[in-house]
């Protein structure tokens, strides 16, 4: 009888324990997959690219992802590789396609037209179609340059000053309106503490050619510019290699790097680097944001995200070695007066 009664009460015990089982894999989460399609540029440009792929990575790791298998990429060597690369993710059914960059304006459109139920996130651009309407499938992630490259100018006019040097210079990759959004943040930054120095611009055409960057950046050091801000993808960091190389050579000359903090790409000699800063856009935490909001299934199909001084969108390194305390302090009064509203930065070069 006892054995009945044991064998009684275990029943409940049994069959709660086979529901937990197989109640155990309907718990489970879904995997979500992220595809990023890199620009000309290549996935370890050590700039836009890179730090796209960078938060994809961060947004993996703290999901608990798999790289390679829930988020991966595609590199296009050139522009026609844009919308294969598109489709191939779309064709794959991947939760959200990252595409950083204005140069997949035309490419992103015509995707996100064909796969209306596909998540597609543009990073640095706005999509929209022939009457100007947001498309709703495609997040948009802009910055505002032209706030965090005035921190740069600021940076790079008082680093002139305090050495004695009067000139500095900008070299940019492609002359569109928002890489010249950059121009002109860092002249105002730079007329801002030193109205006296001359600043010195050249456009490589692309955003590419390496030897092209390095070619501008000997041509304006030669000219005397003493800092140059680079704002040129992978052909900027012909810029660096040049001031690494002068550096090394004891003709003491500067880069400011872009996008990422670019201070390791600078290393020319026992630790010491060339890169004076860096305007970083941190296009790392839209791509992990978007992500999170896309998985958590807050999608902002359709909407423009600004990231800006005020959110930590755009801004200089926690942490700069080769600028002084005194600076760092001046360019952060700077930032203060950007993200109170009483100091307006103009998005646009001023005519000469």
């Amino acid at each position: 009888m006892k054995s009945k009664i044991l064998l009684l009460l275990l029943i409940p015990v049994i069959l709660l324990a086979s529901c937990a089982k197989k109640a155990e894999p309907k718990a489970m989460a879904k995997a979500f997959t992220v595809g990023l399609v890199t620009d000309v540029g290549g996935i370890d440009d050590k700039s836009f690219n890179q730090g796209t792929w960078e938060g994809v990575k961060a947004f993996a790791d703290e999901m608990k992802l798999s790289v390679d298998k829930d988020v991966k990429y595609l590199q296009s060597t050139a522009e026609a590789d844009y919308l294969p690369n598109l489709s191939a993710f779309a064709d794959q059914k991947m939760d959200l396609i990252v595409a950083p960059g204005f140069l997949f304006n035309n490419a992103m459109l015509e995707a996100a037209t064909k796969y209306p139920n596909q998540k597609f996130l543009i990073i640095d651009s706005v999509v929209a179609d022939k009457d100007g309407k947001n498309i709703a499938n495609v997040a948009n992630a802009v910055f505002a340059a032209n706030e965090g490259s005035f921190l740069a100018g600021a940076a790079a006019g008082l680093k002139a000053k305090a050495d004695g040097k009067k000139v500095v210079g900008y070299v940019g990759g492609m002359e569109f309106p928002l890489i010249q959004s950059f121009q002109a943040g860092f002249e105002q930054g730079v007329a801002a503490v030193f109205p006296e120095c001359k600043i010195l611009v050249d456009y490589v055409g692309n955003f590419t050619d390496a030897g092209k960057g390095q070619a501008l950046a000997a041509k304006q050091f030669g000219a005397g510019a003493y800092v140059i801000f680079q704002v040129a993808g992978g052909a900027g960091n012909g810029v660096i290699k040049e001031a690494k190389e002068r550096q090394a050579k004891a003709d003491v000359r500067w880069a400011i790097g872009v996008d990422k903090d670019q201070y390791n790409d600078g290393v020319f000699a026992d630790g010491k680097s060339a890169v004076l800063t860096s305007m970083m856009k941190r296009v790392d935490n839209a791509a992990k944001d978007v992500a999170t909001l896309a998985m958590n299934g807050k999608f902002p199909g359709g909407t423009v995200t600004v990231y800006s001084l005020a959110n930590n969108g755009v801004g200089l390194p926690a942490t700069n070695p080769n600028l002084s305390d005194d600076i760092v302090k001046q360019v952060q009064g700077y930032a203060d007066q950007i993200k109170a509203g009483t100091l307006k930065v103009a998005e646009m070069p001023t005519k000469k």
